[in-house]
């Protein structure tokens, strides 16, 4: 370690003292500038080869099918669609979400993430719904590959503080729910319809109403599929603010810059804290959920995925 002494960089002294405290020496300043010189080369030697990380204009296009990314300052914005309009969950997309983690994580210019949707539902039900009566076992066993990735992947590889803007009602609002700061619209709806398709709740959704709202009203959830609204949500301490649909994007730029505004390993640590409740929960129930849900599957057959014969599944 080296301390400068006296005003003039030119003519002042450098008093060197060893990490513990203990006086080596006296160097000019030039010395000094010379060492430091030499260190920044050695530094830039040994980084060097190191493989590159992810491009965000190639992970943009990579997902364009999927999520619409914009990036400003340090905060990524996802922006899920399908053709343009609201999100539809396809094996295709299903599958996308994990990988897309992977890479948003591990991009070091990405500082603030936020999560949103297109159009008015979160995720369009009833065309997703569609999909899901027509899977073969090895469809099932895939979905379920990609199903653990969705959720692990973001919770464990996504190191920087998220916020979710949920623009609208719709099924599987696991991710959005696991974020740091969630904020929805009047109309949001959350609701895991899983028993009612005659499946066990396994791959997320569960998962976060146990976590959020607690045991017992989780379970009336669970078995009845009743919708929480936005202002049970935000009771249950399930969202954080409810917003105006018009001003919903804007709010939750507003409060990634104001997260921005805070240095960086500020940011790192804080969301290290509050994001350690969510890996305790994948850790220790995740896996044993999703594995349920599979062997309902399995378990049931052709009887599993549907509603029971003349019962309307409600949306």
């Amino acid at each position: 370690m080296a301390k400068r002494l006296g005003p003039n960089p030119t003519f002042s002294l450098v008093c060197r003292v060893s990490g513990t405290g203990r006086f080596l020496r006296i160097e000019p300043a030039a010395a000094l500038e010379e060492h430091d010189r030499m260190t920044d080369q050695l530094n830039t030697a040994r980084w060097a080869g190191l493989v590159s990380r992810p491009d965000f204009a190639e992970y943009a296009e990579k997902y364009r099918d999927f999520f619409v990314m914009r990036r400003r300052d340090g905060i990524l914005e996802l922006r899920m669609h399908t053709d343009g309009d609201s999100y539809v969950q396809t094996l295709a997309s299903h599958n996308a979400w994990g990988q897309a983690w992977l890479e948003v994580g591990n991009d070091p210019e990405n500082e603030v993430l936020i999560l949103t949707g297109t159009g008015d539902y979160w995720l369009d039900a009833r065309r997703s719904a569609d999909g899901h009566f027509d899977r073969t076992v090895d469809d099932i066993a895939k979905m379920y590959e990609d199903a653990a990735k969705l959720l692990q992947n973001f919770v464990f590889g996504v190191d920087v503080p998220t916020i979710a803007a949920v623009n609208g009602p719709g099924p599987h609002t696991e991710i959005a729910l696991a974020c740091d700061i969630t904020i929805c619209t009047e109309d949001a709806r959350f609701f895991d319809p899983h028993f009612l398709v005659s499946t066990a709740p396994g791959d997320g959704q569960s998962l976060t109403f146990q976590e959020l709202m607690g045991t017992k009203r989780a379970a009336y959830h669970i078995y009845t599929g009743q919708a929480v609204d936005a202002r049970q949500a935000l009771e249950y301490g399930m969202v954080s603010e409810i917003v105006p649909r018009e001003r919903l994007v804007d709010r939750a730029w507003e409060l990634a810059d104001m997260i921005m505004r805070r240095p960086r390993g500020a940011r790192r640590m804080t969301h290290a804290i509050v994001s350690r409740p969510w890996k305790q929960r994948v850790v220790n129930d995740f896996p044993f959920q999703l594995q349920s849900q599979a062997a309902a599957l399995f378990l049931d057959g052709p009887r599993a995925g549907r509603p029971p014969v003349g019962e309307e599944l409600r949306w």
